[in-house]
Protein backbone atom coordinates (compact mmCIF):
# COMPACT_ATOMS: atom_id res chain seq x y z
CA UNK A 1 0.00 0.00 0.00
CA UNK A 2 2.53 2.52 1.10
CA UNK A 3 4.25 1.77 -2.57
CA UNK A 4 1.29 2.55 -4.04
CA UNK A 5 0.94 5.87 -2.48
CA UNK A 6 4.25 7.18 -3.17
CA UNK A 7 3.59 6.33 -6.65
CA UNK A 8 0.56 8.61 -6.48
CA UNK A 9 2.74 11.42 -5.07
CA UNK A 10 5.13 11.02 -7.84
CA UNK A 11 2.37 10.96 -10.19
CA UNK A 12 0.95 14.51 -8.27
CA UNK A 13 3.47 16.25 -8.83
CA UNK A 14 5.55 15.21 -12.02
CA UNK A 15 2.09 15.88 -13.80
CA UNK A 16 -0.51 18.58 -14.44
CA UNK A 17 -1.98 16.74 -11.56
CA UNK A 18 -0.53 19.02 -8.58
CA UNK A 19 -1.08 22.57 -10.69
CA UNK A 20 -4.88 20.89 -10.78
CA UNK A 21 -5.21 20.30 -7.16
CA UNK A 22 -4.03 23.93 -6.58
CA UNK A 23 -6.43 25.33 -8.85
CA UNK A 24 -9.17 23.34 -7.19
CA UNK A 25 -8.36 24.50 -3.95
CA UNK A 26 -7.91 28.31 -5.30
CA UNK A 27 -11.48 28.02 -6.56
CA UNK A 28 -13.08 25.88 -4.28
CA UNK A 29 -12.33 28.71 -1.68
CA UNK A 30 -13.68 31.38 -3.53
CA UNK A 31 -16.91 29.27 -4.45
CA UNK A 32 -17.23 28.66 -0.62
CA UNK A 33 -16.97 32.38 0.22
CA UNK A 34 -19.48 33.07 -1.57
CA UNK A 35 -23.16 32.35 -0.63
CA UNK A 36 -25.35 29.83 -2.52
CA UNK A 37 -22.35 28.59 -4.43
CA UNK A 38 -21.43 25.34 -2.89
CA UNK A 39 -18.82 22.76 -3.74
CA UNK A 40 -21.37 20.40 -5.33
CA UNK A 41 -22.18 23.40 -7.79
CA UNK A 42 -18.52 24.19 -8.36
CA UNK A 43 -17.79 20.48 -9.10
CA UNK A 44 -20.43 19.98 -11.20
CA UNK A 45 -19.59 23.05 -13.68
CA UNK A 46 -16.23 21.99 -13.93
CA UNK A 47 -16.91 17.96 -14.66
CA UNK A 48 -16.95 18.71 -18.37
CA UNK A 49 -13.29 20.09 -18.28
CA UNK A 50 -12.19 16.62 -16.68
CA UNK A 51 -13.24 15.07 -20.22
CA UNK A 52 -9.94 16.85 -21.62
CA UNK A 53 -7.31 15.55 -18.88
CA UNK A 54 -6.45 12.33 -17.72
CA UNK A 55 -8.17 11.09 -14.67
CA UNK A 56 -5.60 11.67 -12.51
CA UNK A 57 -5.13 15.05 -13.20
CA UNK A 58 -9.39 15.86 -13.46
CA UNK A 59 -9.96 13.67 -10.27
CA UNK A 60 -7.37 16.02 -8.36
CA UNK A 61 -9.13 19.08 -9.27
CA UNK A 62 -12.58 17.56 -8.55
CA UNK A 63 -10.64 16.99 -5.20
CA UNK A 64 -9.42 20.13 -4.79
CA UNK A 65 -12.91 22.25 -5.27
CA UNK A 66 -14.74 19.87 -3.16
CA UNK A 67 -12.02 20.60 -0.19
CA UNK A 68 -11.57 24.21 -0.89
CA UNK A 69 -14.97 24.60 -1.39
CA UNK A 70 -16.15 23.19 2.46
CA UNK A 71 -13.06 25.27 4.33
CA UNK A 72 -13.97 28.38 2.15
CA UNK A 73 -17.72 28.57 3.77
CA UNK A 74 -16.08 29.10 7.14
CA UNK A 75 -14.22 32.57 6.12
CA UNK A 76 -17.74 34.48 5.04
CA UNK A 77 -19.61 32.92 7.95
CA UNK A 78 -17.04 34.26 10.64
CA UNK A 79 -16.51 37.91 8.88
CA UNK A 80 -20.05 38.45 7.85
CA UNK A 81 -22.57 35.85 9.78
CA UNK A 82 -23.30 34.23 6.20
CA UNK A 83 -22.49 30.49 6.12
CA UNK A 84 -20.57 30.24 2.27
CA UNK A 85 -22.15 26.50 2.55
CA UNK A 86 -24.67 25.16 5.03
CA UNK A 87 -21.14 22.86 6.31
CA UNK A 88 -20.07 26.47 7.57
CA UNK A 89 -23.65 26.77 9.98
CA UNK A 90 -22.14 25.41 12.86
CA UNK A 91 -18.97 27.67 12.59
CA UNK A 92 -21.08 30.78 12.79
CA UNK A 93 -22.09 29.96 16.27
CA UNK A 94 -18.56 31.11 17.88
CA UNK A 95 -17.06 32.22 14.56
CA UNK A 96 -18.60 35.45 14.29
CA UNK A 97 -18.65 36.21 17.81
CA UNK A 98 -14.88 35.73 17.86
CA UNK A 99 -14.31 38.63 14.92
CA UNK A 100 -17.18 40.91 17.05
CA UNK A 101 -14.71 40.63 19.59
CA UNK A 102 -12.21 42.11 17.41
CA UNK A 103 -10.61 38.47 17.05
CA UNK A 104 -11.23 37.89 13.24
CA UNK A 105 -7.87 37.11 12.67
CA UNK A 106 -7.45 34.47 15.23
CA UNK A 107 -11.11 32.89 14.38
CA UNK A 108 -9.86 32.43 10.93
CA UNK A 109 -6.54 30.60 11.38
CA UNK A 110 -8.14 28.51 13.89
CA UNK A 111 -10.65 27.47 11.35
CA UNK A 112 -8.14 26.87 8.54
CA UNK A 113 -5.77 25.43 11.02
CA UNK A 114 -8.89 22.96 12.27
CA UNK A 115 -9.67 22.29 8.63
CA UNK A 116 -6.32 21.22 7.28
CA UNK A 117 -6.03 18.64 9.97
CA UNK A 118 -8.92 17.69 10.38
CA UNK A 119 -8.72 17.24 6.39
CA UNK A 120 -5.33 15.49 6.82
CA UNK A 121 -6.97 12.72 9.71
CA UNK A 122 -9.61 12.09 7.32
CA UNK A 123 -7.58 11.85 4.40
CA UNK A 124 -5.34 9.61 6.25
CA UNK A 125 -8.03 7.31 7.05
CA UNK A 126 -9.14 7.37 3.61
CA UNK A 127 -6.18 6.18 2.45
CA UNK A 128 -5.50 3.01 4.66
CA UNK A 129 -8.70 2.18 6.33
CA UNK A 130 -11.17 2.78 3.87
CA UNK A 131 -12.11 -0.56 2.94
CA UNK A 132 -12.90 -1.98 6.67
CA UNK A 133 -14.55 1.73 7.07
CA UNK A 134 -16.69 0.54 4.16
CA UNK A 135 -17.51 -2.67 5.66
CA UNK A 136 -19.12 -1.23 9.06
CA UNK A 137 -20.85 1.81 7.06
CA UNK A 138 -22.15 -0.70 4.42
CA UNK A 139 -24.39 -2.32 7.46
CA UNK A 140 -26.21 0.78 8.22
CA UNK A 141 -29.64 0.36 7.57
CA UNK A 142 -32.97 2.29 8.31
CA UNK A 143 -32.96 1.36 12.07
CA UNK A 144 -29.09 3.07 12.17
CA UNK A 145 -30.12 5.97 10.47
CA UNK A 146 -33.34 6.80 12.75
CA UNK A 147 -30.98 6.52 15.76
CA UNK A 148 -27.97 8.03 14.20
CA UNK A 149 -30.66 10.93 13.40
CA UNK A 150 -31.89 11.39 17.15
CA UNK A 151 -28.49 11.21 18.49
CA UNK A 152 -27.71 14.08 16.49
CA UNK A 153 -31.11 15.97 18.14
CA UNK A 154 -29.65 15.65 20.73
CA UNK A 155 -27.18 18.25 20.46
CA UNK A 156 -30.07 20.55 20.74
CA UNK A 157 -29.55 20.70 24.65
CA UNK A 158 -25.74 21.85 24.10
CA UNK A 159 -26.77 24.51 21.41
CA UNK A 160 -29.16 25.58 23.33
CA UNK A 161 -28.06 28.68 24.77
CA UNK A 162 -29.35 29.67 28.11
CA UNK A 163 -32.96 28.38 28.31
CA UNK A 164 -33.17 24.43 27.65
CA UNK A 165 -36.91 25.06 26.63
CA UNK A 166 -36.60 27.46 24.53
CA UNK A 167 -33.76 24.97 22.55
CA UNK A 168 -36.21 22.38 22.56
CA UNK A 169 -39.40 24.43 20.96
CA UNK A 170 -36.54 25.74 18.28
CA UNK A 171 -35.63 22.36 17.56
CA UNK A 172 -39.56 21.83 17.28
CA UNK A 173 -39.64 24.55 14.90
CA UNK A 174 -37.07 23.06 12.63
CA UNK A 175 -39.11 19.51 13.13
CA UNK A 176 -42.29 21.08 11.88
CA UNK A 177 -40.07 22.75 8.56
CA UNK A 178 -38.79 19.88 7.58
CA UNK A 179 -42.28 18.30 7.22
CA UNK A 180 -43.37 20.47 4.48
CA UNK A 181 -43.50 18.62 1.00
CA UNK A 182 -44.60 14.87 -0.05
CA UNK A 183 -44.23 12.40 2.66
CA UNK A 184 -41.15 10.27 1.73
CA UNK A 185 -43.46 7.03 2.35
CA UNK A 186 -47.12 7.51 1.65
CA UNK A 187 -46.28 10.36 -1.00
CA UNK A 188 -49.40 12.12 0.62
CA UNK A 189 -48.75 16.12 0.11
CA UNK A 190 -48.44 17.76 3.59
CA UNK A 191 -48.60 21.54 4.51
CA UNK A 192 -48.22 22.52 0.35
CA UNK A 193 -51.43 24.35 0.23
CA UNK A 194 -51.86 23.68 -3.52
CA UNK A 195 -48.57 25.81 -4.26
CA UNK A 196 -46.17 23.08 -6.23
CA UNK A 197 -43.05 25.07 -5.33
CA UNK A 198 -44.02 23.43 -1.16
CA UNK A 199 -44.43 20.24 -2.86
CA UNK A 200 -40.47 19.19 -2.50
CA UNK A 201 -40.04 20.50 0.80
CA UNK A 202 -37.51 24.00 1.65
CA UNK A 203 -33.82 23.73 0.61
CA UNK A 204 -31.84 24.12 3.24
CA UNK A 205 -29.41 26.65 1.81
CA UNK A 206 -32.14 29.62 1.69
CA UNK A 207 -33.11 28.94 5.39
CA UNK A 208 -30.05 28.89 6.45
CA UNK A 209 -28.75 32.28 4.51
CA UNK A 210 -31.93 33.73 6.01
CA UNK A 211 -31.96 32.42 9.41
CA UNK A 212 -28.36 33.99 10.09
CA UNK A 213 -27.32 36.51 7.09
CA UNK A 214 -30.91 38.18 6.60
CA UNK A 215 -31.17 38.60 10.17
CA UNK A 216 -28.27 40.08 10.77
CA UNK A 217 -29.05 42.64 7.91
CA UNK A 218 -32.14 43.22 9.78
CA UNK A 219 -30.22 43.80 12.86
CA UNK A 220 -27.80 46.14 10.87
CA UNK A 221 -30.70 48.48 9.40
CA UNK A 222 -32.33 48.39 13.61
CA UNK A 223 -28.83 49.79 14.85
CA UNK A 224 -28.09 51.76 11.95
CA UNK A 225 -28.68 54.76 13.78
CA UNK A 226 -26.81 53.91 16.63
CA UNK A 227 -23.16 55.34 16.32
CA UNK A 228 -21.17 53.34 15.00
CA UNK A 229 -18.24 51.50 17.26
CA UNK A 230 -14.72 52.08 16.15
CA UNK A 231 -13.45 49.81 14.12
CA UNK A 232 -10.98 47.54 15.38
CA UNK A 233 -7.32 46.57 13.82
CA UNK A 234 -6.62 43.60 13.08
CA UNK A 235 -4.46 41.66 15.37
CA UNK A 236 -1.63 39.33 14.23
CA UNK A 237 -3.09 36.00 12.23
CA UNK A 238 -2.08 32.79 14.30
CA UNK A 239 -2.87 31.45 17.79
CA UNK A 240 -0.43 30.83 20.63
CA UNK A 241 1.07 27.42 21.58
CA UNK A 242 -1.30 26.96 24.90
CA UNK A 243 -4.73 27.41 22.13
CA UNK A 244 -3.25 25.01 19.90
CA UNK A 245 -2.80 22.81 22.39
CA UNK A 246 -6.19 23.67 23.85
CA UNK A 247 -7.83 22.80 20.52
CA UNK A 248 -5.69 19.89 19.35
CA UNK A 249 -8.13 17.15 21.33
CA UNK A 250 -11.07 18.21 19.86
CA UNK A 251 -9.68 19.16 16.20
CA UNK A 252 -8.46 15.06 16.75
CA UNK A 253 -12.16 13.79 17.85
CA UNK A 254 -14.06 15.62 15.80
CA UNK A 255 -12.37 14.62 12.65
CA UNK A 256 -12.88 11.23 13.52
CA UNK A 257 -16.40 11.78 13.93
CA UNK A 258 -16.87 13.86 10.45
CA UNK A 259 -14.98 10.99 8.77
CA UNK A 260 -17.51 8.12 9.69
CA UNK A 261 -20.50 10.38 9.49
CA UNK A 262 -19.04 10.84 6.15
CA UNK A 263 -18.43 7.53 5.36
CA UNK A 264 -22.06 7.18 5.99
CA UNK A 265 -23.71 7.19 2.98
CA UNK A 266 -27.01 9.90 2.84
CA UNK A 267 -25.02 12.14 5.67
CA UNK A 268 -23.33 14.91 4.88
CA UNK A 269 -21.07 18.10 5.96
CA UNK A 270 -23.45 19.98 7.74
CA UNK A 271 -24.25 16.83 9.87
CA UNK A 272 -20.65 16.10 10.96
CA UNK A 273 -20.09 20.35 11.82
CA UNK A 274 -22.92 20.16 14.37
CA UNK A 275 -22.40 16.95 15.49
CA UNK A 276 -18.92 17.97 16.16
CA UNK A 277 -19.66 21.04 17.54
CA UNK A 278 -22.04 19.67 20.36
CA UNK A 279 -19.39 16.73 21.57
CA UNK A 280 -16.66 19.53 21.94
CA UNK A 281 -19.29 21.61 24.11
CA UNK A 282 -19.99 18.16 25.96
CA UNK A 283 -16.43 17.06 26.63
CA UNK A 284 -14.89 20.95 27.00
CA UNK A 285 -13.86 22.43 29.89
CA UNK A 286 -15.01 25.32 29.16
CA UNK A 287 -18.52 25.00 28.15
CA UNK A 288 -19.67 28.56 29.09
CA UNK A 289 -17.27 30.11 26.75
CA UNK A 290 -19.79 28.63 23.88
CA UNK A 291 -21.67 30.77 22.03
CA UNK A 292 -19.53 33.64 22.85
CA UNK A 293 -16.59 33.06 20.96
CA UNK A 294 -15.42 30.12 21.65
CA UNK A 295 -12.19 28.96 20.04
CA UNK A 296 -13.02 25.13 20.47
CA UNK A 297 -16.43 25.87 19.01
CA UNK A 298 -14.45 27.13 16.02
CA UNK A 299 -12.43 24.43 15.78
CA UNK A 300 -14.34 21.45 16.53
CA UNK A 301 -17.06 21.92 13.33
CA UNK A 302 -14.21 23.17 10.38
CA UNK A 303 -12.22 19.73 11.76
CA UNK A 304 -15.68 17.27 11.22
CA UNK A 305 -16.39 19.36 8.16
CA UNK A 306 -13.33 18.62 6.32
CA UNK A 307 -12.71 15.22 7.49
CA UNK A 308 -16.02 14.61 6.36
CA UNK A 309 -15.29 15.69 2.99
CA UNK A 310 -12.62 12.44 2.93
CA UNK A 311 -15.12 10.14 5.01
CA UNK A 312 -17.65 10.73 1.92
CA UNK A 313 -15.30 9.26 -0.49
CA UNK A 314 -14.97 5.58 1.51
CA UNK A 315 -17.74 4.70 0.26
CA UNK A 316 -17.38 6.15 -3.06
CA UNK A 317 -14.32 4.02 -3.56
CA UNK A 318 -14.80 1.12 -2.38
CA UNK A 319 -18.42 0.44 -3.13
CA UNK A 320 -19.93 2.62 -5.18
CA UNK A 321 -22.10 4.55 -3.49
CA UNK A 322 -21.70 8.13 -2.56
CA UNK A 323 -21.64 9.37 1.58
CA UNK A 324 -22.76 13.18 0.31
CA UNK A 325 -24.08 15.04 -2.53
CA UNK A 326 -20.83 16.17 -3.68
CA UNK A 327 -19.41 12.73 -4.11
CA UNK A 328 -22.32 11.97 -5.89
CA UNK A 329 -21.45 14.43 -8.51
CA UNK A 330 -17.50 13.22 -8.46
CA UNK A 331 -19.47 9.14 -8.93
CA UNK A 332 -20.62 10.66 -11.97
CA UNK A 333 -17.23 12.20 -12.73
CA UNK A 334 -15.19 8.83 -12.31
CA UNK A 335 -17.67 6.94 -14.72
CA UNK A 336 -17.60 9.49 -17.57
CA UNK A 337 -13.86 9.49 -16.74
CA UNK A 338 -14.29 5.26 -17.30
CA UNK A 339 -13.70 4.18 -14.26
CA UNK A 340 -16.00 1.52 -12.22
CA UNK A 341 -16.23 2.42 -8.45
CA UNK A 342 -16.01 -0.83 -6.17
CA UNK A 343 -13.02 -3.01 -5.00
CA UNK A 344 -12.11 -4.08 -8.24
CA UNK A 345 -10.84 -0.36 -8.82
CA UNK A 346 -7.95 -0.67 -6.72
CA UNK A 347 -6.94 -3.89 -8.47
CA UNK A 348 -7.43 -2.19 -11.74
CA UNK A 349 -6.32 1.19 -11.68
CA UNK A 350 -4.43 1.32 -8.11
CA UNK A 351 -1.83 4.15 -9.79
CA UNK A 352 -5.17 6.77 -10.20
CA UNK A 353 -6.29 6.12 -6.62
CA UNK A 354 -3.42 6.41 -5.14
CA UNK A 355 -2.87 9.79 -6.84
CA UNK A 356 -6.28 10.60 -5.79
CA UNK A 357 -5.60 9.52 -2.37
CA UNK A 358 -2.84 11.54 -2.56
CA UNK A 359 -4.24 15.24 -3.41
CA UNK A 360 -6.71 14.72 -0.58
CA UNK A 361 -3.22 14.67 2.02
CA UNK A 362 -2.03 17.46 -0.17
CA UNK A 363 -4.76 19.04 -0.70
CA UNK A 364 -5.01 20.07 2.92
CA UNK A 365 -1.60 21.57 2.94
CA UNK A 366 -2.44 23.92 -0.06
CA UNK A 367 -5.33 24.79 2.09
CA UNK A 368 -3.14 25.97 5.09
CA UNK A 369 -0.45 27.74 3.41
CA UNK A 370 -3.60 29.79 1.57
CA UNK A 371 -5.93 29.91 4.38
CA UNK A 372 -2.82 31.26 6.38
CA UNK A 373 -1.64 34.10 3.63
CA UNK A 374 -4.81 35.08 2.32
CA UNK A 375 -6.60 35.50 6.44
CA UNK A 376 -5.71 39.14 6.25
CA UNK A 377 -7.00 40.13 3.43
CA UNK A 378 -10.52 38.35 4.45
CA UNK A 379 -10.30 40.37 7.50
CA UNK A 380 -9.96 43.54 5.77
CA UNK A 381 -13.70 42.94 5.01
CA UNK A 382 -14.29 44.40 8.96
CA UNK A 383 -12.62 47.74 7.41
CA UNK A 384 -15.45 48.51 5.63
CA UNK A 385 -18.48 50.83 7.33
CA UNK A 386 -21.18 49.03 8.72
CA UNK A 387 -23.54 50.34 6.21
CA UNK A 388 -21.12 48.66 2.96
CA UNK A 389 -21.50 45.41 5.11
CA UNK A 390 -25.25 45.06 5.62
CA UNK A 391 -25.66 46.35 2.04
CA UNK A 392 -23.58 43.37 0.87
CA UNK A 393 -25.57 40.83 2.83
CA UNK A 394 -28.54 41.75 1.59
CA UNK A 395 -26.80 41.17 -1.98
CA UNK A 396 -25.31 38.66 -1.19
CA UNK A 397 -28.28 36.59 0.59
CA UNK A 398 -30.49 37.89 -2.55
CA UNK A 399 -28.05 36.04 -4.79
CA UNK A 400 -27.29 33.27 -2.72
CA UNK A 401 -30.40 32.12 -2.44
CA UNK A 402 -31.57 32.76 -5.93
CA UNK A 403 -28.66 30.91 -7.17
CA UNK A 404 -29.22 26.98 -5.77
CA UNK A 405 -32.43 26.56 -8.25
CA UNK A 406 -32.84 30.28 -9.98
CA UNK A 407 -35.66 30.53 -7.93
CA UNK A 408 -37.79 33.41 -6.36
CA UNK A 409 -39.29 31.31 -4.13
CA UNK A 410 -36.15 29.61 -2.75
CA UNK A 411 -35.59 34.00 -1.82
CA UNK A 412 -38.90 34.57 -0.59
CA UNK A 413 -38.26 31.34 2.15
CA UNK A 414 -34.70 33.09 2.48
CA UNK A 415 -36.57 36.77 3.58
CA UNK A 416 -39.02 34.75 6.05
CA UNK A 417 -36.53 32.45 7.62
CA UNK A 418 -34.30 36.29 8.02
CA UNK A 419 -37.74 37.53 9.69
CA UNK A 420 -38.05 34.31 12.08
CA UNK A 421 -34.25 34.47 12.88
CA UNK A 422 -34.44 38.11 13.24
CA UNK A 423 -37.57 37.63 15.87
CA UNK A 424 -35.75 35.24 17.92
CA UNK A 425 -32.88 37.27 18.28
CA UNK A 426 -35.47 39.79 20.07
CA UNK A 427 -36.89 37.05 21.96
CA UNK A 428 -33.68 35.61 23.22
CA UNK A 429 -34.46 31.92 21.34
CA UNK A 430 -31.43 30.38 20.29
CA UNK A 431 -31.46 29.48 16.64
CA UNK A 432 -29.10 26.49 16.05
CA UNK A 433 -31.91 24.13 17.12
CA UNK A 434 -33.84 25.14 14.34
CA UNK A 435 -31.33 24.37 11.90
CA UNK A 436 -30.90 20.56 13.90
CA UNK A 437 -34.35 19.93 12.68
CA UNK A 438 -34.11 20.94 9.38
CA UNK A 439 -31.60 18.72 9.10
CA UNK A 440 -32.21 15.45 10.93
CA UNK A 441 -35.94 16.21 10.82
CA UNK A 442 -36.10 14.12 6.97
CA UNK A 443 -33.25 11.40 8.06
CA UNK A 444 -35.20 10.35 11.31
CA UNK A 445 -38.72 10.65 9.70
CA UNK A 446 -37.90 8.51 6.19
CA UNK A 447 -35.92 5.85 7.88
CA UNK A 448 -38.35 5.78 10.44
CA UNK A 449 -41.14 5.26 8.01
CA UNK A 450 -38.95 2.44 6.24
CA UNK A 451 -38.49 0.80 10.06
CA UNK A 452 -41.74 0.77 10.48
CA UNK A 453 -42.56 -1.01 6.96
CA UNK A 454 -39.42 -4.04 7.66
CA UNK A 455 -40.74 -4.46 10.88
CA UNK A 456 -44.43 -4.59 10.85
CA UNK A 457 -44.28 -1.86 12.93
CA UNK A 458 -42.28 -4.08 16.10
CA UNK A 459 -39.80 -1.36 17.46
CA UNK A 460 -38.18 -4.15 18.85
CA UNK A 461 -35.91 -4.20 15.85
CA UNK A 462 -34.04 -1.12 17.09
CA UNK A 463 -32.85 -3.81 20.22
CA UNK A 464 -31.82 -6.40 18.01
CA UNK A 465 -28.87 -5.00 15.69
CA UNK A 466 -25.65 -4.33 17.38
CA UNK A 467 -24.76 -0.85 16.11
CA UNK A 468 -28.20 0.15 16.71
CA UNK A 469 -28.03 -0.80 20.01
CA UNK A 470 -24.22 1.06 20.43
CA UNK A 471 -26.68 4.41 19.22
CA UNK A 472 -29.14 3.68 22.15
CA UNK A 473 -26.52 3.65 24.91
CA UNK A 474 -24.94 6.72 23.91
CA UNK A 475 -28.18 8.72 23.72
CA UNK A 476 -29.39 7.71 27.01
CA UNK A 477 -26.07 8.43 28.43
CA UNK A 478 -26.39 12.03 26.50
CA UNK A 479 -29.42 12.40 27.52
CA UNK A 480 -28.74 11.37 31.57
CA UNK A 481 -25.25 13.80 31.17
CA UNK A 482 -27.78 16.65 30.47
CA UNK A 483 -30.91 16.03 33.07
CA UNK A 484 -27.77 15.91 35.18
CA UNK A 485 -25.63 18.85 34.30
CA UNK A 486 -29.49 20.76 34.96
CA UNK A 487 -30.08 19.24 37.96
CA UNK A 488 -27.05 20.20 38.76
CA UNK A 489 -27.22 23.27 37.99
CA UNK A 490 -30.62 24.03 39.49
CA UNK A 491 -29.20 22.84 42.90
CA UNK A 492 -26.67 25.63 42.52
Amino acid sequence: MLGYLFDGFFTLFTTMAAPALLGGVILGIIIGVLPGLTATMGIALLIPLTYYVSPSVGLSLLVGIFAGGIYGGSVSAILLKTPGTPAAGATILDGYPMAQNGQAGKAIAIATIASAIGGLIGALILTFLAPQIAKIAVRFGPPEYVLLGVYGLTMISYVAGKSLIKGLFAGCIGLLISTVGIDPITSVPRFSFGTLNLLTGFELLPILIGIFAMSQALEGVRDSRMKAPEQLKLTKIGISLKEFFRILPHIVKSAFIGTFVGAVPGTGTDIAAFLSYGEAKRSSKHPEEFGKGSIEGVAAPEAGNNACVNGAMIPMFTLGIPGEAATAVILGGLMVLGLQPGPLLFVEKPEVIYTVFASTITSNIFMIVLGLTGARFFAKVLSLPKSVIVTFIFIFAVLGAYSMRNSMFDVLVMGIAGLLGYLFSILDYPVPPVLLGVILGPLVESNLGRTLLVSDGNLMIFFKRPISIFFIVIIVATIGQNVYKHLKQKRK
